[in-house]
């Protein structure tokens, strides 16, 4: 029986060319800003993972990039927001 090798830690990225810069979760298009918003609403983190089909551990690393920027973050829904106006 083969082994399942653990899966990597998910990490949140910057690229300059995916969403101006904003933080996002590596390998996806998925900003962290979305995944605030998103759990503010239903804390659930099952349903979160499938709201965005991502696995637990980018839901967890993408609150935890929150938890400790929150000004950046916040200001990141801020400025989505004023844009949707």
């Amino acid at each position: 029986m083969a082994m399942r090798s653990p899966s990597p830690a998910a990490r949140i990225v910057r690229n300059p060319r995916v969403l101006g810069g904003e933080p996002i979760v590596e390998g996806t298009r998925v900003p962290v800003r979305s995944i605030v918003l998103v759990s503010r609403y239903a804390p659930d983190l099952d349903y979160v993972c499938r709201a965005f089909a991502l696995p637990p551990q980018a839901i967890q690393a993408a609150l935890q990039y929150y938890e400790e920027n929150r000004a950046e973050i916040d200001r990141h829904i801020a400025d989505n927001e004023s844009d949707d106006s």
